[in-house]
């Protein structure tokens, strides 16, 4: 609001505190807001997935829409067991909210999804199940579906068959379930109105593009392996203010490895650990960008591009904003520093060797639609303005309209106390001051104060005047003269505005034009962080390059260490192992308790699952909780099974303390087994582990040593020796006569106790029944 002061029979002044004065907004640069608040805007909203299975024949289509990215992910047509275990895995990935199906159901469809909303315990919470009718998964109406959709990463240039061209190169219209689950999906967005239910109808949901994910070549690792081995790890964040939020990653594989910059490089690693490949090219085309910044001399330029990544964005919520024209005003700030720092990335990859694929990639893809979307954000939006007005502005020079409102608008403080010197002047000589004031959609109004005899409403009518209302002991009317003012400068604010946003609704659409490039900025920057968080975490950690080789069927580690333990125990005695050729299939590592057998199989382990050929199975504490023959005799017979395939038997470590397995020789001799032992010494009566694997034959458990260690009672474990020495020798065990005479006296204390709580003269006692009820039972044992 703007209002301009005068003073009776003088010429205007500067306003004085507490008269009625001239308030003009200062349109002054203030200081742009810091990376905390500024993240606060930008944070990423929960993310829920939306998912959209068929399975017919045999073969499983699965389509699902994540709302973090706005993006439909899509699996081509894949086969799938009866029991449907491809689709079960996809679930324990993405859990998804909801999971969209058709009604018209096989029965093994039917029976899993039962089965998937009985499960109580699934976290975080069960999925819920929607069927829609068949007729909304036709192939035809999906088709139709998907080639009508508003996409805005396709130009508007496009003529229909281009754009039937363009989007046959990303959907595979040939997989007939992918096509059918992607338009039962579209069916379901556009009925829920994911995240534009606040919306007009005509607002779609905003698709940002279309990604194809596929589950070949990839290591199959079930959830249990995942928490044995610590990959990942939750738990409860410390601070009360983050625990609504979720939980905290623990000491876990993960944790030591993430120093991404940005979260989409945390996304993409987490990601990659869920999905572990097999492919050699891909893993050797990590392994080189790995190894070439470990090098000393490339340190500078993996701090130096670890520093842009960190300005990385989150680019999809921006542009999922601009497609429903919600865009703030930090939105512009960071997409304008996301861009700027991915050319940052493409001029530092030009300079690296280009014979390192994803060099290339950043080097040709960040393309020059980049420094186009960079100059025009740079040109028009004027950030220090918007700060200030929390809205979107322009530079100067962009419109010429626009200059010429701003540059009335700016002068309206000194035109308005001239109008107002001119209207005191026709007014009644008891009003001592008046002002003119601008108000954004009112308009021109001439200010009062309100006079002592100013009681009733009525008093309120001045002639020539139309009284408007009254606010803050002040009056304001409609004069001939803001009348005028109206007409003449009319709504010179909100004019503005429109012209502003007009502009901006523009330039969102050069931005949404060019979503395909940022999106590929996202994919390229988040897989250069992961990388680079993992040449950083082997420069610290002194780890060193695998060597795959497709012809060595085995596993073969030279001194190999525990990621996690090494970094909790004062010592870490590294160890080798080597499996396949002559080594043999098969490891029996037996050896004292605590002295490694767990930790060496982890440090070993990389997959467990299916037991093929090409399996590595990893096999501690079997039987543990069941009676030890039947712990014994199922041993013996699973590792037997797998010995009968000759050949074809997986790979093997097995940790145990049955040593009987090996005194009874319940294992057919043969190369394909080999036993292994923990190196030990035995001085005096202590027991000293040395932590390294070698070849033999453990000849007792030492439970009693390991036992001390832990801080058991020595007679305790004096009695257990006895124990198992009876056991051994096949002699019966005897209760320890102390131990008996002590539990005798506590019995025989008991029974008196309750003689002497007897209240003899209570006609309802009935002793026959303590006798028979109490002190019989309890003679029993003390005898």
């Amino acid at each position: 609001m703007f209002s301009v002061g005068t003073i009776p029979g003088g010429t205007p002044q500067s306003p004085e505190p507490g008269a009625a004065s001239a308030s003009f907004p200062s349109l002054a640069p203030v200081s742009g807001r810091g990376e905390a608040e500024e993240e606060e805007d930008n944070e990423q909203e929960p993310a829920e997935i939306y998912l959209c299975a068929l399975w017919t024949s045999g073969y499983l289509g699965i389509a699902y829409y994540d709302t973090s990215d706005s993006t439909i992910h899509f699996m081509p047509d894949a086969p799938d067991h009866e029991s449907l275990k491809l689709l079960q895995r996809v679930l324990d990935e993405i859990n998804p909210r909801s999971v969209v199906t058709s009604a018209k159901q096989d029965e093994n469809m039917t029976r899993f999804l039962g089965k998937l909303a009985s499960q109580e315990h699934r976290e975080p919470k069960r999925p819920e199940i929607v069927f829609l009718p068949s007729v909304d998964f036709g192939l035809e109406i999906s088709k139709q579906r998907l080639l009508a959709g508003n996409y805005s990463f396709i130009p508007d240039s496009m003529t229909t068959t281009e754009k039937i061209l363009f989007l046959s190169s990303i959907i595979p219209f040939d997989c007939l379930l992918t096509v059918r689950a992607l338009g039962g999906l579209l069916k379901f967005l556009g009925r829920r109105r994911i995240g534009v239910e606040l919306e007009d109808y005509n607002v779609s949901v905003p698709i940002l593009g279309f990604k194809k994910f596929v589950l070949t070549h990839l290591v199959s690792i079930d959830q249990d392996t995942y928490s044995v081995l610590q990959i990942f790890k939750s738990e409860s964040h410390p601070s009360v203010y983050k625990v609504a939020s979720g939980l905290k990653e623990g000491l876990s594989l993960f944790g030591i490895l993430n120093r991404c910059h940005c979260k989409w490089g945390q996304k993409l690693l987490r990601l990659w650990f869920t999905r572990p490949t097999h492919d050699l090219g891909e893993l050797n085309s990590r392994l080189d960008v790995i190894q070439f910044f470990l090098l000393p001399q490339n340190l500078d330029m993996a701090q130096m591009l670890h520093r842009l990544l960190g300005h990385i964005k989150n680019v999809p919520l921006i542009l999922k904003r601009m497609k429903l024209s919600h865009t703030k005003v930090s939105d512009w700030q960071v997409l304008y520093k996301t861009v700027y720092s991915a050319l940052g990335l493409r001029d530092a990859c030009r300079s690296l060797p280009q014979s390192i694929q994803l060099f290339q990639d950043i080097a040709q893809e960040f393309s020059d639609d980049l420094y186009h979307i960079a100059s025009l954000i740079g040109k028009v939006v004027d950030f220090e303005g918007s700060l200030a007005e929390n809205r979107f502005t322009v530079l100067p020079n962009i419109d010429p309209e626009i200059d010429e409102k701003k540059r009335r608008l700016m002068g309206l403080p000194s035109f308005l106390t001239e109008v107002a010197r001119k209207e005191l002047e026709n007014l009644d000589s008891r009003i001592p001051s008046c002002s003119v004031i601008y108000i954004p959609l009112i308009g021109f109004l001439l200010c009062i104060p309100r006079l002592p005899f100013m009681v009733e409403a009525s008093d309120f009518e001045i002639e020539g005047l139309d009284f408007m209302f009254l606010s803050e002991e002040k009056l304001h009317y409609r004069s001939a003269r803001t009348k005028e003012l109206d007409a003449l400068l009319g709504d010179l604010h909100c004019d503005i505005r429109d012209q502003e946003t007009l502009l901006m609704y523009q330039l969102q659409c050069q931005v949404l034009a060019r979503a395909a490039v940022l999106t590929r900025v996202l994919d390229l920057a988040s897989r250069l962080d992961v990388l680079l968080a993992l040449a950083s975490a082997a420069r610290d950690y002194g780890y060193s390059r695998p060597r795959y080789s497709p012809q060595l069927l085995g596993v073969r580690i030279l001194n190999g260490r525990h990621p996690l333990m090494e970094l909790c125990a004062r010592t870490f005695v590294p160890n080798s192992a080597e499996c396949g050729g002559d080594k043999g299939r098969i490891k029996v590592i037996t050896g004292p308790n605590s002295s490694g057998k767990s930790i060496y199989l982890k440090q070993v382990a990389k997959a467990v699952n299916n037991a093929t050929k090409q399996s590595l199975v990893l096999i501690d504490e079997f039987g543990k909780g069941t009676n030890t023959v039947d712990g014994l005799a199922l041993l013996a017979a699973v590792l037997r099974h797998w010995l009968a395939l000759g050949p074809m038997c997986p790979h093997i470590f097995v940790a145990t303390n049955f040593l009987s397995l090996v005194q009874l020789q319940l294992l057919p001799q043969g190369p394909l087994v080999q036993y292994l032992t923990m190196e030990t010494c035995e001085d005096g009566d202590d027991l000293v582990f040395f932590y390294q694997v070698c070849e033999g034959i453990a000849n007792a458990s030492h439970a009693s040593y390991t036992a001390a260690q832990a801080g058991l009672p020595s007679n305790l474990i004096a009695r257990g020796k006895e124990v198992s020495d009876l056991i051994r020798s096949g002699k019966p065990i005897k209760p320890v006569k102390e131990l008996l005479k002590e539990k005798q006296m506590e019995n025989c204390q008991t029974l008196v106790d309750k003689f002497l709580k007897l209240d003899l003269e209570d006609p309802s006692l009935d002793l026959d029944i303590f006798m028979s009820q109490e002190v019989l039972p309890a003679a029993t044992g003390i005898l």
